[in-house]
């Protein structure tokens, strides 16, 4: 227990300490929610990482999909390293980087209201952003506790308020520049903390071989599979539709999460792009390959543990009650690998959500003038109030809340994603096209909340996103077109002026 408690002071003083040094980076808007726009490739690689890799995925999704597909849920793993992490940082990046800066867009909402000429899209942006991105940060707590609870006899309550508390000491001190280094340190402890767990839990069970033998000797409860052995260690799993539909929404969605595309808003220049887009896919590979396929063996932890009263299994319990047996010491390492992915998350939602209420929503609607120093203090005003709020959803969380939460990914990439992307590339994109996106994405998540036309909340996040990226296309080509001179004007940031050097020949020698 010392050694426990003493890893958990030293993370928390560093993470402090790293808050108040930052200060000096964090003297004005610009600075303060974009790091001056020069944040180097490793910084932003790992920042995009740990925003992208929370608890949620670590105990909840490795968890219930593992216990669900078997070690096919690898799958999802290599779907975020590949689709979610490469494929964002080649299509996305630069563009995004370069686009951002010459609209001189702080937030994804101000990049909607300034790419397209309309400031109720920017409202209207903003207003998504907040009703879905709190629910998301209270959820942040829940795997955290169970671990706590596990290492250290904590109270629920307790653990929830001190990291509440710790994360948004150094996010208000420190901004972004805070936030990125934190999380390149987090990222350290999360890559060792994955890579000595996994090793861990399969020597616990004979080693891989021996482990992977007993999975395959379980017999699935999935009707489609007859009951028939061996379909947790097939190469797809025993419900490949289901696994594709978690594969496209936990993948494609970062595309629209405007957490993860604000990551592209900040990095420094042409060179830390491609070099961050090998870090963070390497990264994303190793946390998130490895939660996914740790998850995959949660069925040979089966246990009264994992049950409830009415006997349903509680996914939540399942990554715990594997780790339940492991030596102090990689308790305590867990703790902090768990702990310091949910900060990392933490910290980003908050900024974002405080970023882009103040300058999306506030500034110029409901204050017409702000100094840069007020909208300074707006933001970390609306840090503690994004904290106290998330605190207070997840230590009572009303049945709508836990409801939204599981929704939160889906509708605002199924809004975001499509506008976005086609922005960057494609002049032909239309104002209603946007707002088509906006009401789709949201109205086939929310409905499917009540109506529940779509079996399960991720693939019907995963159709909100396809759904957008055919609405958008289809929409623009119907309504007039945007006007020729103002986009000429917007894609000139891609245009790029090369000067060649002529050589001229010598004169021929005179005869």
């Amino acid at each position: 227990m010392a050694v426990k408690l003493f890893i958990l002071i030293l993370f928390f003083g560093i993470m402090v300490y790293v808050g108040v040094y930052s200060q000096k980076h964090a003297r004005n808007v610009n600075d303060f929610v974009l790091g001056g726009r020069g944040v180097g490739p490793w910084l932003t690689a790992f920042a995009y990482g740990t925003s992208y890799f929370s608890a949620v995925v670590f105990v909840g999704y490795a968890g219930q999909f593992g216990w669900k597909y078997g070690i096919a849920t690898t799958w999802v793993g290599l779907g975020n390293a590949f689709l979610g992490s490469l494929l964002a940082w080649v299509v996305l990046g630069r563009r995004t980087r370069v686009m951002t800066q010459h609209l001189s867009a702080a937030t994804m909402p101000d990049y909607f209201g300034k790419r397209f000429d309309s400031p109720a899209l920017r409202i209207a942006a903003s207003a998504i952003v907040f009703v879905f991105l709190i629910p998301y940060t209270a959820s942040l707590y829940n795997g955290l506790s169970r671990l706590f609870g596990m290492a250290f006899d904590i109270p629920y309550t307790f653990c929830v308020i001190l990291m509440a508390t710790l994360t948004g000491v150094y996010v208000i001190l420190g901004g972004y520049m805070a936030t990125a280094i934190n999380d390149f340190i987090q990222g350290i402890i999360m890559i060792f903390g994955i890579i000595a767990v996994i090793a861990a839990v399969l020597n616990s069970q004979g080693g891989f071989m021996q482990a992977v033998r007993t999975l395959s000797e379980l017999e699935s409860d999935v009707p489609a599979t007859l009951g028939q052995p061996g379909a947790f260690t097939s190469f797809f799993g025993p419900d490949p539709a289901n696994l594709l539909g978690v594969v496209i929404l936990t993948s494609l969605g970062t595309w629209g999460l405007p957490q993860m595309v604000h990551k592209f808003y900040t990095i420094k220049d042409e060179k830390a792009v491609q070099t961050g887009t090998v870090i963070s896919t390497f990264f994303a590979v190793i946390i998130s390959g490895g939660c996914y396929f740790l998850g995959g063996f949660g069925r040979l932890f089966d246990s009264p543990a994992i049950y409830s009263e009415s006997g349903s299994v509680v996914y939540d319990a399942i990554i715990p009650q594997m780790l339940s047996t492991l030596p102090d010491i990689l308790i305590g390492i867990v703790v902090i690998l768990v702990l310091s992915a949910s900060m990392s998350t933490l910290s980003s939602l908050v900024l974002t959500s405080s970023s882009t209420l103040t300058l999306d929503f506030i500034r110029g609607t409901v204050m017409k003038k702000m100094d840069d120093k007020k909208q300074l203090m707006t933001i970390r005003v609306l840090i503690v109030f994004f904290i106290v709020i998330s605190v207070v959803l997840a230590l009572d969380p009303p049945t709508f809340i836990a409801q939204l939460m599981g929704i939160s990914w889906g509708a605002l990439a199924g809004a975001f994603l499509a506008p976005f992307l086609y922005g960057l590339f494609w002049k032909r994109t239309t104002k209603a096209a946007v707002w088509a996106s906006y009401i789709l994405g949201v109205g086939i998540t929310v409905s499917n909340m009540f109506i529940h036309f779509i079996a399960s909340p991720i693939n019907a996040g995963a159709v909100a996103m396809i759904a957008g990226l055919i609405i958008v296309p289809i929409v623009s080509i119907l309504t007039p077109k945007p006007d020729e001179k103002r986009m000429e004007e917007i894609f000139s940031c891609y245009d790029v002026n090369v000067y060649e050097r002529l050589e001229t020949p010598l004169p021929n020698k005179e005869s």
